[in-house]
């Protein structure tokens, strides 16, 4: 089972070239960076699919859920909860 901490390393890892090395704060919306377009947000869903081993469903796909680097770990944290992982 991943951690918390874990799984916000991963996001990190993930998101670190793709904001030209910004370093992203666990609250600060990676939307209102202006590094995200509709390429990287499909690259971004993606990635927690696969990654994390876990299927998102239409009800995850809420912008909120997205805009900060809390939000993901929560929402991976939550669906592996739920999936019995």
């Amino acid at each position: 089972m991943a951690t918390e901490s874990a799984v916000r390393e991963r996001v990190l890892e993930f998101l670190g070239p793709r904001l030209n090395g910004h370093r992203v704060a666990d609250d600060e919306n990676i939307f209102d960076l202006g590094f995200v377009n509709s390429l990287f947000a499909m690259q971004l869903l993606r990635f927690i699919e696969v990654d994390f081993d876990i299927s998102l469903q239409s009800e995850d796909l809420k912008f909120e859920n997205f805009q900060t680097v809390e939000r993901i770990v929560q929402t991976v944290l939550k669906k592996r909860l739920a999936s019995g992982m």
